[in-house]
């Protein structure tokens, strides 16, 4: 039965490889949700670390978007994506699996840290590029915004039994021994892609191609579409001042407001509910407001309630910085789901390696830049003067959909793949072919 046939008479879970794809990212997600607390604690209460280098970690974790996310993409156009992320998996779960082994023999470091986090950054680049470019192959498009739905609800989830997790195991048992749920997560997640039976072509290589022509030719893509452009610097601006919020909330709830490892994870596993509930409600919202609609609206109602983050206090005035948390999440969730699904629809099937790689440079090439920046204010003025400045940014992430065509449009142009790819690129400023609600 085709992947059409199966996914229209059972839905999507009836699929046995899109399980086993949900499976794998279940598993690596809670385990990477587990680290996002333990990591930065080994470096606040094992190495006391400063509120800079609590930063820097931060950023070595995403640096890799800025450093090769350009020709990641071409890379991974030339490769085959399923064995690509089992590699990446592999390589992630034994780079965390270091930690605690350093740390059992007494050599950890705030630089293996900095070069642990270096290199799963680069193995999430080529993971997370692939993955996109690899769902498109196995779902019909009629059924990518329920398999992105999917995904992200997965996410969501780990995001809200993870944390809760991590923190228990490192009041249990330590921050660096709780990374090995990490390293087990990963090791879980390439098995169970590696059981994933769907053949995989390798792409035909193009005569006379060059990694700089085919890193120009996703540029070029992007830049040229006057909606993708915006969904890159809007996302850009929310993924800076959100590492800005991930490099000083540790800081800020262990030092400001006093909560043990334990209350970090419930406190970071309870704002995750409003990303687990935007993940269920996406479908639903995109369909009664619009695609095109959903976007901005999702970003301009939600982005206020990150004012609450510094609002926060001790006892009972830290259920602020959660309930603000769950909020954006919530927003930011439904925006990805739509914005996600449009890329993968709009795309065509060759491009889709470098049209990924390329947003992600420009979307995710903030992080890195936002977590050096939130450290050093934290550094130099305290973890909620730069709680301050991230909330006020959060305010000013829609602006640019506000200013866009979006803004006129309920649903976004449901364009298919013409074999002429170059029918897809859009003259900058040119929307007049858009569909204007």
């Amino acid at each position: 039965m085709s992947p059409s046939s199966q996914a229209a008479s059972g839905g999507l879970l009836r699929m046995r490889d899109f399980r086993l794809l949900l499976a794998g990212a279940a598993a690596g997600q809670v385990g990477a949700q587990v680290t996002l607390v333990a990591l930065p604690l080994v470096a606040v209460l094992e190495l006391k670390a400063p509120a800079f280098q609590v930063g820097l970690l931060t950023a070595a974790e995403t640096a890799a978007f800025l450093l090769i996310g350009l020709p990641a993409g071409a890379w991974v156009d030339r490769m085959r994506k399923l064995s690509l992320m089992i590699r990446a998996d592999i390589v992630r779960s034994l780079a965390m699996a270091s930690v605690p082994l350093a740390a059992i023999a007494d050599v950890l470091t705030m630089v293996q840290l900095y070069v642990v986090a270096l290199v799963v950054g680069v193995a999430t680049v080529f993971f997370d590029v692939a993955h996109q470019s690899y769902l498109p192959q196995l779902l019909p498009r009629e059924h990518l915004v329920a398999g992105n739905g999917a995904l992200e609800t997965v996410r969501s989830s780990a995001q809200v039994a993870g944390p809760g997790l991590g923190g228990g195991l490192v009041q249990l048992v330590g921050a660096h021994l709780a990374i090995v749920a990490d390293a087990i997560g990963y090791a879980i997640s390439a098995g169970f892609l590696l059981a994933i039976r769907r053949p995989e072509v390798k792409p035909e290589p193009v005569p006379g191609a060059s990694l700089r022509k085919e890193v120009g030719e996703g540029l070029r893509f992007v830049l040229g579409h006057p909606l993708l452009r915006v969904i890159a610097g809007t996302t850009g601006l929310g993924n800076f001042f959100t590492a800005m919020l991930m490099a000083t909330q540790t800081v800020f709830l262990v030092r400001v407001l006093d909560l043990a490892p334990a209350a970090v994870g419930v406190m970071l596993s309870a704002s995750a509910v409003g990303g687990l509930a935007g993940a269920l409600c996406a479908g639903r919202l995109a369909g009664r407001f619009g695609q095109a609609r959903i976007i901005w609206l999702s970003a301009l109602v939600t982005g206020p309630f990150a004012l609450l983050w510094p609002l926060a206090g001790k006892g009972a005035a830290a259920a602020l910085f959660a309930v603000a948390s769950g909020v954006v999440f919530f927003g930011a969730v439904v925006y990805n789901v739509a914005q996600v699904s449009f890329r993968q629809t709009l795309c065509p099937p060759r491009l889709l390696g470098r049209m990924n790689a390329t947003l992600r440079f420009l979307m995710w090439g903030t992080l890195p830049l936002g977590a050096l920046v939130g450290g050093a204010v934290a550094d130099a003025s305290g973890a909620r003067t730069a709680l301050w400045i991230c909330a006020v940014g959060f305010l000013a992430v829609p602006l640019p959909l506000l200013l866009s065509p979006l803004r006129r449009m309920r649903e976004l142009p449901d364009t298919a793949h013409p074999e002429d790819d170059e029918a897809q690129l859009v003259a900058p400023g040119h929307d007049e072919s858009l569909p204007v609600a």
